[in-house]
Protein backbone atom coordinates (compact mmCIF):
# COMPACT_ATOMS: atom_id res chain seq x y z
CA UNK A 1 0.00 0.00 0.00
CA UNK A 2 1.44 3.33 -1.04
CA UNK A 3 2.07 5.91 1.62
CA UNK A 4 -0.05 9.06 1.35
CA UNK A 5 1.89 12.27 1.75
CA UNK A 6 0.16 15.40 2.97
CA UNK A 7 0.28 18.54 0.89
CA UNK A 8 1.43 21.79 2.48
CA UNK A 9 -2.18 22.97 2.47
CA UNK A 10 -3.36 19.81 4.24
CA UNK A 11 -0.63 20.22 6.84
CA UNK A 12 -1.70 23.81 7.55
CA UNK A 13 -5.38 22.79 7.82
CA UNK A 14 -4.53 19.99 10.25
CA UNK A 15 -2.37 22.32 12.36
CA UNK A 16 -5.22 24.83 12.50
CA UNK A 17 -7.73 22.14 13.47
CA UNK A 18 -5.51 20.72 16.19
CA UNK A 19 -4.66 24.19 17.52
CA UNK A 20 -8.35 24.77 18.20
CA UNK A 21 -8.98 21.31 19.66
CA UNK A 22 -10.26 21.12 23.24
CA UNK A 23 -8.34 17.86 23.68
CA UNK A 24 -5.04 19.55 22.75
CA UNK A 25 -5.82 22.44 25.10
CA UNK A 26 -6.52 20.04 27.96
CA UNK A 27 -3.31 18.08 27.33
CA UNK A 28 -1.26 21.30 27.23
CA UNK A 29 -2.73 22.36 30.57
CA UNK A 30 -1.84 19.01 32.11
CA UNK A 31 1.75 19.31 30.87
CA UNK A 32 2.04 22.87 32.24
CA UNK A 33 0.80 21.72 35.65
CA UNK A 34 3.24 18.81 35.72
CA UNK A 35 6.16 21.06 34.79
CA UNK A 36 5.11 23.64 37.37
CA UNK A 37 5.03 20.98 40.12
CA UNK A 38 8.40 19.61 39.04
CA UNK A 39 9.90 23.10 39.03
CA UNK A 40 8.54 23.66 42.54
CA UNK A 41 10.16 20.38 43.64
CA UNK A 42 13.53 21.37 42.14
CA UNK A 43 13.36 24.80 43.77
CA UNK A 44 12.56 23.31 47.17
CA UNK A 45 15.41 20.80 46.84
CA UNK A 46 17.80 23.61 45.98
CA UNK A 47 16.61 25.67 48.95
CA UNK A 48 17.02 22.71 51.28
CA UNK A 49 20.55 22.14 50.02
CA UNK A 50 21.43 25.81 50.57
CA UNK A 51 19.84 25.74 54.02
CA UNK A 52 21.93 22.74 55.00
CA UNK A 53 25.06 24.54 53.81
CA UNK A 54 24.14 27.56 55.95
CA UNK A 55 23.49 25.36 58.98
CA UNK A 56 26.84 23.60 58.48
CA UNK A 57 28.52 27.01 58.35
CA UNK A 58 26.90 27.90 61.68
CA UNK A 59 24.60 30.56 60.26
CA UNK A 60 21.27 30.98 62.02
CA UNK A 61 18.04 32.74 61.18
CA UNK A 62 18.79 35.29 63.89
CA UNK A 63 22.14 36.09 62.29
CA UNK A 64 20.46 36.69 58.95
CA UNK A 65 17.80 38.84 60.60
CA UNK A 66 20.51 40.98 62.21
CA UNK A 67 22.24 41.46 58.86
CA UNK A 68 19.00 42.41 57.14
CA UNK A 69 17.71 44.56 60.02
CA UNK A 70 14.78 42.21 60.52
CA UNK A 71 13.63 42.21 56.89
CA UNK A 72 12.52 38.90 55.44
CA UNK A 73 14.76 37.48 52.73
Amino acid sequence: MARKYLTDEEVEKEIERLSQSEAVSLARREIRLKYRRRQRLYTLRDLEKRGRELIAAGITREMLDDVCDGDEL
